[in-house]
């Protein structure tokens, strides 16, 4: 944007110099033409002055803090669009001359105990009287905060302010782009909820930079900042200083909580306890509180002078004559006295203000009742609020929360601050705390009644992959991803395993060949092979008789062959071992799968056999008995 200094602004304020610029808007020294006093004036960028939602912000910064009269606020005097000349939209507040606490921060600093919470009292009383009405500033930064030359603090920036009497906020997706993410209290970055506690998470860090020097977190970027303050606990101040008074140390890690239930639930809570702190650290301290204005005394009437009484001649037709002219011209001078003029609309003013400020509070939005904050807080407590107040017509809406624990209130409508009628209705969101499903059984169903279950639940289907199986049949589900039983989230993605059947392989014939053989390959092919021995009168020993599942087909991948191995023939001929010694004729005949029986003769030490039954060259079947006879 370029400078505009040397502009007449809206007919009536002279621009004097640019004092400081940002991505919204720039600000510049201005005279007041018509009042003839200093002011600032805050004009928008022309390229966001074509966006209605940039334009709306700027429009509810001026209507926040027009809102709020507080010694500790910048106040704001004007807001309008530059008809003549530059095109521009502005807005017109009092001017600090003086500097922001950043740049004190970046001049000293970390500051002493009794100077910070000197810092702190001033914009926790403004932010208190900002949380009384409803307005949440969502924008608390050292950069915000200005400090004039006269040591008075004011809070500037309500452009993120929330609160019905300012009409709706932005989004939450904006207000997280806009706010510094230094500053951001997790339910902001991870769901763009803010109220009171928000401020308070916001002065926490400030009271920690200011005692420390530095910020809790530095990352490279500010995605890497959020996720700091959404997953990390801002570090103990007595960890970085030790002489950080205990009390302090505890309530500014109350402020920082990631959990906004356990911090004070607004700036007046967090104020108090600062000033308890303050005043056991040193009792005997006059505290002076920089939030307070000094009362102003009424102004006193001058006394009217002494009139001493005049000798007055008998008048004369010439004298006559030059009192009438006198009063005359003494009436005409009174009918055109601008202070008269200056009276009467002030008169007229103040009656018309009266008859608004009556019809406001009898009749209008100041007879409404102001809702209190529940958020954060249970349907009892939000009950013993609301019931002294006359609320009586409560309407309860449930909600899952993946954040909010089970039963504590999310939001309510009118939000805090807000107004309604005597007889109106308050709705309160209640967290049903997360959202979880457990997980059907797919397996054994087809894929049409696996998708036709898993659209009962809010899910949604993902792939389907199809893979052997030897256990389940084909076209159907194996298995699912996530399993059966599982508690899963909304909108989980659902993907399922289907069987295309067992895997087949082809099987060749053994019959005839090595049984060995077939063992060894078919145990590769990825078969399991069981092999039974029987005798055989046709087939060789160790030769395949039969096999199951004939060869010559495709079989299932790791199914079952079954081999019939010949064990020969189950007869054999008694062979000739006459004169063999006992240990040699028994050898030989157990060879042939015989069983022998020995009779002794004789008392020879080394025996020779004599004789044999049956005789040599009988055919007897396997496992009879042959009787041999040594001596």
């Amino acid at each position: 944007m370029s400078d505009l200094s040397g502009e007449l602004i809206d007919d009536r304020y002279q621009l004097i110099r640019q004092v400081a610029t940002g991505g919204m808007a720039s600000v510049y020294e201005a005279l007041d033409t018509r009042l003839d006093r200093k002011v600032a004036v805050k004009i928008m960028h022309p390229h966001l002055a074509q966006d209605e939602a940039y334009v709306n912000r700027f429009i509810r910064e001026a209507k926040a803090a027009a809102a709020l009269s507080h010694p500790n606020i910048v106040a704001v005097q004007d807001q309008g669009w530059n008809q003549h000349g530059t095109p521009a939209v502005f807005l017109v507040m009092e001017l600090i001359d003086g500097s922001t606490l950043r740049e004190y921060l970046n001049e000293r600093g970390r500051f002493a105990t009794k100077d910070a919470i000197n810092y702190l009292t001033p914009i926790l009383s403004a932010l208190a009287a900002a949380h009384a009405i409803g307005i949440v500033h969502r924008d608390i930064k050292p950069e915000n905060i200005l400090i004039s030359r006269e040591g008075r603090v004011k809070i500037a920036d309500f452009g993120l302010a929330r609160g019905e009497i300012i009409g709706s906020t932005m989004t939450a997706e904006s207000s997280i782009i806009l706010g510094s993410v230094s500053y951001l209290s997790p339910e902001q970055v991870q769901r763009g909820v803010a109220d009171s506690r928000s401020d308070v998470y916001a002065v926490g860090i400030i009271a920690f930079e200011l005692l420390t020097g530095e910020k809790p977190f530095i990352g490279q970027t500010p995605i890497q900042i959020a996720y700091m303050h959404v997953n990390q606990d801002i570090p103990r101040l007595r960890s970085v200083r030790k002489e950080i008074p205990e009390a302090l140390d505890e309530l500014i890690s109350q402020a920082t909580n990631r959990n906004p239930d356990l911090r004070p639930r607004d700036a007046a809570a967090f104020l108090a306890a600062l000033e308890a702190i303050s005043s056991s650290l040193d009792p005997k301290q006059n505290q002076l509180k920089l939030n307070l204005d000094l009362p102003v005394e009424p102004i006193r009437e001058k006394p009217r002078a002494k009139i001493e009484p005049e000798v007055i001649a008998e008048p004369t037709n010439e004298i006559l004559e030059n009192t009438k002219e006198v009063r005359r011209v003494t009436e005409k001078k009174r009918r055109t006295s601008k202070r008269v003029r200056r009276n009467r609309k002030v008169a007229v003013f103040l009656a018309i203000a009266l008859g608004v400020g009556g019809w406001y509070a009898l009749v209008g939005p100041g007879s409404r009742i102001v809702v209190p904050s529940t958020v954060g807080g249970s349907y009892k407590e939000a009950l013993a609020e609301l019931t002294p107040l006359g609320i009586t017509n409560i309407v309860v809406e449930k909600r899952f929360d993946e954040d909010v624990p089970l039963n504590t209130i999310i939001e309510s409508s009118p939000p805090g601050g807000g107004r309604i009628d005597p007889a109106g209705t308050v709705t309160l969101v209640i967290s049903k705390g997360i959202e979880r499903y457990i997980f059907p059984t797919l397996t054994g169903l087809t894929p049409e009644a696996a998708a036709k279950t898993i659209t009962k639940f809010p899910l949604n289907l993902g792939t389907t992959t199809q893979i052997y199986s030897g256990v389940i049949p084909k076209g159907f589900v194996i298995t699912s991803e996530p399993k059966s039983g599982v508690k899963v989230k909304r909108d989980t993605t659902v993907n399922l395993v289907v069987s295309k059947g067992p895997e087949t392989i082809p099987l060749a014939s053994y019959i005839g060949k090595s049984g060995e053989q077939a063992l060894n390959e078919l145990t590769d092919a990825g078969f399991e092979v069981v092999s039974t021995y029987k005798f055989n009168e046709s087939i060789l020993a160790g030769a395949v008789v039969s096999q199951m599942p004939l060869g010559d087909i495709d079989a299932p991948k790791n199914s079952i062959v079954t081999l019939i191995i010949s064990k020969g023939s189950q007869y054999v001929f008694i062979p000739n071992v006459f004169s063999l010694d006992e240990a040699s004729a028994i050898k030989a005949l157990k060879d042939l799968d015989l069983k022998v029986s020995v009779k002794k003769l004789g008392v020879k030490k080394l025996k020779k056999t004599t004789n044999i039954s049956p005789k040599v060259g009988s055919k007897v079947k396997r496992g009879s008995t042959v009787t041999i006879t040594v001596g």
